[in-house]
């Protein structure tokens, strides 16, 4: 994987970049829609290229493995070609679902031993089996094995977990560099920095996660639920400490207003499950605000969703008949909301990026922010 830095700019730390992998480039700042099972829910492959202009998704490995299983994506030779995607793909460890499995999962030094949401049945993640499970799947990107912890958190405990991450992190290293990729072509491992929201946390693991000299890196355990303001002081704190020749990649982040807050502070790829969770309960992000479609006022609107989007379906379908799919419960309503929401967050970076090679960035994040977040 290589990352060229074209621009940056000059009135904050945003930059626009381009990262080469295997399965084509990636234009940066960049948005990942979520696959975690191999698609991203209610969208087809073909509407994630040609409507939503996504350059690359992600996938879970938790979800994966246990459903269809390793050796079903094995024998279709990867997610790649099990998917119908020539695209990348990124694949999430599995360390925020078992963050999420409170109850169902015991983590020690070892791993950690879990039990399926699906049906019960034990099992049990180690750095090196993560590794080994990720080769199978084939992302170009692959992610440490880490431990996302809550907020609020223990500071000692915070300190335990980030200091076992690193052990962890050495261990998936290890594993990766003495195993070769299995479909013909590279891929590439990203530490992740933890530390919860304490500065000297952070620091220190930014240091550690820097000096293992990774291709890129990526920043855990925020957008859990803390203050934003904490979410973008520990980024900008790590950012300044991270490699600038790198790409910096803030994971599960966000909304609308964090993603330019990210990228003005040296972040270069975001994820989320938001732009497509919440377009299925009829949440709709546009430059203007966010658009309940559910609400009686948009009963008679015959406007377009959004004239201004790059999504055909939000050019040519009017605010009231996606009222009137939600309230019949169509299936067609998710399809044309999430498309419109992935398009939009698409658009956002896009945008981001091209006003960062006009030198206007700054100015016109600082205007957007408010717009973004206003409920109409």
């Amino acid at each position: 994987m290589n990352f060229n830095i074209a621009y940056t700019d000059t009135a904050s730390s945003a930059r626009a970049g381009t990262i080469t992998t295997a399965h084509g480039a990636i234009q940066t700042p960049i948005f990942m829609p979520v696959g975690t099972q191999g698609t991203v829910k209610a969208v087809h492959q073909h509407e994630l290229i040609d409507d939503v202009k996504a350059q690359i998704i992600l996938g879970n490995t938790y979800h994966l493995y246990l459903r269809p299983g390793t050796d079903i994506l094995h024998k279709a030779g990867g997610l790649h070609k099990f998917i119908h995607w020539d695209r990348p793909i990124l694949t999430d460890s599995g360390g925020y679902q078992v963050y999420s499995l409170k109850g169902m999962r015991k983590i020690t030094e070892e791993g950690v031993k879990f039990q399926s949401h699906v049906d019960g049945s034990r099992h049990f993640f180690s750095p090196e089996n993560v590794m080994d499970i990720q080769r199978m799947i084939g992302a170009d990107i692959i992610m440490a094995f880490d431990e996302c912890t809550p907020y609020p958190c223990d500071y000692q405990y915070a300190k335990k977990s980030m200091h076992m991450t690193h052990r962890w992190l050495k261990r998936c290293i290890q594993q990766f560099d003495r195993t070769e990729p299995l479909y013909g072509y590279n891929q590439t491992l990203s530490p992740i920095v933890q530390g919860s929201t304490y500065p000297d946390l952070r620091e220190e693991s930014a240091n550690f996660i820097a000096s293992q000299n990774r291709e890129m890196n990526a920043i855990g355990g925020l957008s859990v639920g803390e203050p934003h303001e904490d979410m973008y002081a520990m980024t900008e704190l790590v950012c300044n400490i991270l490699p600038k020749d790198k790409p910096r990649y803030l994971m599960g982040v966000g909304l609308p207003e964090n993603i330019l807050e990210g990228i003005a502070l040296g972040i270069d790829m975001f994820d989320c499950v938001l732009p497509s969770r919440n377009a299925r309960h009829g949440l709709l992000y546009t430059k203007d605000g966010v658009i309940n479609i559910k609400n009686a006022k948009w009963q008679e609107d015959f406007s377009p969703i959004d004239s201004t989007s790059d999504a055909y379906t939000s050019q040519i379908h009017t605010k009231a008949y996606l009222r009137h799919l939600f309230k019949v419960e169509e299936l067609l309503a998710a399809q044309i909301a999430t498309i419109h929401n992935l398009s939009f967050f698409l658009w956002l970076v896009t945008e981001s990026r091209n006003k960062i090679m006009e030198g206007t960035f700054h100015s016109w994040k600082n205007e957007m922010v408010g717009k973004v977040s206003i409920r109409r």
